[in-house]
C-alpha cells in the first residue's frame, strides 16, 4: 500500500489506471468472441487506527478465467459509522468507474462488436458491498440509486461478488 494512487495486479505489481486498462484491452484481444463482465466494487475493514479501503476492478471473461487489480485508500480513523462507511466505498467505485471514459469503453466494444455473432457481449457494473439481508439493506435505495444516476447497471449481494469477495481479500 505504497502508493495509493496506484492499482495494484498480484502478477504485474503497481500500475497506473492507464497501465491497468492496457491489460484489460490485451486481455480482452486474447480472445474477442468470448462475452465479458466489467465491474467495480469496493470493500472495506475498519482496523483500529485506521479504515481500509480496496476498490477492485474485475474483468470477467465468463466461463473462461478473469484479470483484476485492486486500489487501496486508507482513512486514517477508524469509520464506525456504517452509513459512512459504505457511502465512502460507494464513492470509491464511482470514481473508478469515471475513469472508465465513453471513449474507453468504445474501444472495448469496438475490439468485441465484429464478433457478436459468435457469442462475444461487454457489460459493465458496480458491485455494492450491501444486500437485502443485515444492516445495510436501508441503504439500498440511497446507493443504487446514486449507480444508476450515473448511467450503470448496481449489482447488490449475494451479485456484488466484486466488492464482497475480490475487494474484500485485501482489505485485512
Amino acid at each position: 500500500m505504497d502508493n495509493p494512487s496506484k492499482f495494484i495486479n498480484i502478477t504485474h505489481g503497481y500500475l497506473t489506471f492507464e497501465q491497468a486498462y492496457e491489460k484489460i484491452l490485451l486481455f480482452i484481444q486474447k480472445d474477442v468472441r468470448a462475452p465479458y463482465l466489467l465491474s467495480i466494487g469496493t470493500d472495506s475493514h475498519v482496523h483500529q487506527q485506521e479504515t481500509k479501503f480496496m476498490t477492485a476492478v474485475h474483468l470477467h471473461r465468463v466461463g473462461k478465467g478473469a484479470w483484476g487489480c485492486v486500489r487501496p485508500y486508507i482513512v486514517n480513523r477508524a469509520i464506525r459509522s456504517l452509513h459512512e462507511k459504505i457511502s465512502l466505498e460507494t464513492a470509491l467505485s464511482q470514481e473508478i468507474a469515471m475513469l472508465f471514459t465513453m471513449e474507453k469503453l468504445e474501444k472495448i466494444q469496438n475490439l468485441l462488436l465484429p464478433h457478436i455473432e459468435h457469442g462475444a457481449d461487454f457489460h459493465f457494473e458496480i458491485h455494492l458491498d450491501i444486500g437485502q439481508k443485515g444492516a445495510t439493506k436501508d441503504f439500498i435505495q440511497e446507493m443504487t440509486g446514486r449507480i444508476t444516476a450515473m448511467g450503470l447497471d448496481a449489482k447488490i449481494k449475494p451479485d456484488a461478488y466484486t466488492a464482497f469477495c475480490y475487494a474484500n481479500r485485501y482489505t485485512k
